[in-house]
């Protein structure tokens, strides 16, 4: 699979220079910074043997929240002012945990499968978010206007390089991967979750609590979801139903592509990273190369169907 991929970066790079110029470089790295929290979030859920297809509904919900108390002419809370940002950024985090409690509550104790559970609060998620866009006299239109100190936090310069300018939100994506690497490799929770994925009998049967720890997963994956929808808002400047629209697709092409299993129990946060930077990589390729939009979501499959025929076939070899 690797392989695959340096032959096409390369070509690419050949065939336009554009894009291994710092500028295309640069963007490269934002996207994935911009990508990396909903990685690593549905990582944790694939560890489990599972997988969590409302993750991207529920970047649009938190991004919806985010927005609804961050924009200076609102017509869903009419009258009301921009609020300081930690107060939208947990309410959307709220909102999403209650989410990710719905789910891992079904799935633990109910002992339901990840992607019924997952669809069926996709569903549910959408249905909120249009509600919710309703509300007041915005009639279900697109929000913007965000209040500077909401876009600055998330978009202003951290730093520029070859006078590019480098986002705030690559700081916040650094820190949120050593936290999660803390959370998978130096803590009870982490090992207890690495247990669960590869055996959840003899897990339980070690003292395990399955339950909760496969609650806490998909809490903390929601937690995830919300702060991409929290980034996601500032970086695009506008937010309406369709944020976040097969995000989940790109996150769980990604985790694959970084080795992350379905079969269960295997994973690392480097391989995570790895995997959404490769997929950035290729598909800001494909866009220097003209390829059709629609055809990005045809190479999109391909790329999980044949990542999880590799992983399928390097686990039946094991076996």
């Amino acid at each position: 699979m690797y392989i695959i991929i340096a032959i096409v970066v390369i070509f690419i790079a050949i065939r336009v220079p554009a894009y291994r110029s710092p500028n295309s470089i640069i963007n490269i790295i934002n996207l994935t910074a911009a990508k990396l929290p909903i990685a690593l979030g549905i990582a944790g859920c694939i560890v489990l043997t599972g997988t969590d297809i409302s993750a991207g509904r529920m970047v649009g919900l938190a991004a919806v929240i985010v927005a609804s108390m961050s924009i200076t002419n609102n017509q869903i809370f009419p009258g009301l002012e921009p609020l300081p940002i930690i107060v939208p950024l947990i309410a959307a985090i709220a909102a999403c945990a209650c989410i990710g409690l719905i789910n891992g509550f079904s799935v633990a104790k109910f002992d339901l499968h990840p992607f019924i559970v997952t669809l069926a609060t996709q569903l549910i998620t959408y249905g909120i978010i249009l509600i919710y866009l309703k509300l007041g006299t915005n009639n279900g239109q697109t929000l913007s206007g965000f209040d500077p100190g909401y876009r600055d936090l998330v978009t202003g310069t951290l730093f520029t390089i070859a006078g590019v300018k480098v986002p705030m939100y690559v700081l916040y994506a650094i820190i949120l991967v050593g936290l999660m690497w803390v959370i998978w490799n130096k803590t009870t929770f982490g090992k207890n979750m690495f247990a669960v994925g590869s055996n959840k009998e003899a897990a339980e049967v070690s003292g395990v609590n399955v339950h909760r720890t496969i609650i806490l997963v998909f809490v903390l994956a929601a937690v995830m979801y919300a702060l991409t929808g929290f980034i996601d808002g500032a970086r695009i400047a506008s937010v309406n139903a369709n944020t976040g629209l097969n995000y989940e697709c790109d996150a769980i092409a990604a985790c694959v592509i970084g080795g992350v299993s379905f079969v269960g129990g295997t994973g690392k946060i480097s391989g995570i990273v790895i995997g959404v930077l490769l997929l950035q990589i290729i598909f800001t390729g494909l866009n220097f190369l003209s390829v059709d939009q629609n055809l990005l979501y045809i190479i999109k499959g391909l790329i999980i169907l044949v990542a999880c025929a590799i992983d399928m076939r390097k686990y039946l070899a094991k076996k």
